[in-house]
């Protein structure tokens, strides 16, 4: 198959949820991180960190969802990123004041993040990047590690003034899936899907990027090879949004697909523009957005 890159500028556009209780949601995301509604209807909810710009997260809520299995594929984290290390640190002493735990925060090179979970136990991540001049890049390409983090020092930079809400620049960066087989999920997002391959030395992992960002997809196996896919009815992804800037890569895209057997589930309209969705080898569903 020939190949294909997706346009530099493409993007994280959303993340679907399904979770249990959309109230209770809401007052973590909203309440707490400090994401605004932007609709609300029938028990959805769309928020962004500026109702006048881009929705980041969907939620939908289904009564009868149940939590998602361990060692199941599905989402590992939702990564969203803060315009600056000062804004990372503002949510964080929102949450540490809120009582709300944090499960992990790690300095990466290229970025300083923390790690938490939702009210359904999905993965939560929120970081600010670096400078891409300060970004290691080792034999020409970016390196990530994970290193102590400095939590005093960030924390003592989100202290110079308070902000209820999110600043509007705060969007989705990446999406952290677990998969069954990096081969076969490298095969789509990569071969099919035109994603570049940014990082593939981390044990069990893989990252991938659209341009020369450090990942907006990362894959892992964490939960052991040939893991199975949650039940449709579980929390977690229902699906994310991949933002094409290009109506031409879009419409090459869906060829691809169709050539290569993959079914696409009919058009939309989404907060974000014109999707379509495809699901990768284990079911995760991707919206391609024009």
């Amino acid at each position: 198959m020939k190949t294909f890159r997706l346009p530099s500028e493409t993007c994280i556009a959303f993340a679907r949820l399904q979770v249990v209780d959309i109230n209770r949601s809401l007052d973590f995301y909203q309440d707490k991180l400090g994401f605004q509604v932007a609709q609300r209807h029938n028990g959805t909810a769309a928020l962004a960190a500026d109702p006048r710009l881009r929705t980041s997260l969907l939620l939908c809520e289904n009564r009868d969802a149940e939590p998602k299995p361990p060692r199941t594929t599905g989402l590992y984290h939702l990564a969203i990123r803060l315009p600056n290390r000062v804004e990372l640190g503002r949510v964080a002493q929102r949450l540490l004041q809120c009582d709300w735990r944090f499960v992990g925060a790690a300095d990466h090179g290229v970025s300083e993040a923390l790690y938490t979970l939702d009210p359904d136990a999905n993965g939560v991540k929120l970081y600010a990047d670096r400078p891409r001049s300060q970004w290691p890049r080792p034999n020409g390409q970016v390196a990530m590690g994970s290193m102590p983090l400095d939590l005093n020092d960030l924390l003592n930079a989100g202290l110079s003034s308070a902000r209820d809400r999110l600043p509007p620049q705060t969007d989705i960066g990446h999406m952290h899936l677990q998969v069954s087989s990096l081969e076969k999920a490298r095969f789509f997002y990569n071969d099919l899907l035109g994603l570049s391959v940014t990082q593939s030395d981390t044990p069990g992992a893989l990252f991938l990027a659209a341009g020369d960002y450090h990942h907006h997809l990362g894959l892992n196996v964490w939960a052991g090879e040939g893991a199975a896919s949650p039940p449709p009815t579980a929390v977690g992804l229902l699906s994310f949004g991949l933002h094409i800037p290009s109506r031409g890569s879009w419409m090459i895209l869906q060829e691809r697909l169709y050539a290569a057997g993959i079914p696409i589930e009919g058009q939309r309209q989404t907060p974000a523009g014109t999707s379509v969705l495809v699901r990768d080898p284990d079911a995760n569903g991707v919206e391609l957005v024009y």
